[in-house]
């Protein structure tokens, strides 16, 4: 299982929300293939099959759990997970 998969499938269970590291959150974006831009310390993702706007702000070195859980409905709403998301 690579590195990739391994960050998604803990975005995915919701176990790691309050651990996950914002560079791994901005690293499942990225490779779901969302683009980034940024507004002072908001990293705003968007994608064009995907309605809602992804807003994330660090908390230290820290993703906010709220929005992990976010990022997870939207990965599940639009199933973006691949087959991964079966698991």
């Amino acid at each position: 299982m690579s590195q990739y998969e391994k960050l998604l499938l803990a975005v995915l269970s919701g176990t790691r929300d309050k651990n996950m590291l914002f560079t791994d959150l901005q690293t499942v974006l990225d490779r779901l293939g969302f683009q980034c831009r940024i507004k002072g310390d908001h990293f705003i993702y968007t994608r064009d099959d995907v309605e809602e706007i992804i807003n994330l702000q660090p908390a230290g070195n820290k993703a906010k759990p709220y929005q992990v859980k976010q990022v997870r409905n939207i990965i599940l709403k639009y199933q973006l997970g691949g087959a991964i998301h079966e698991i």
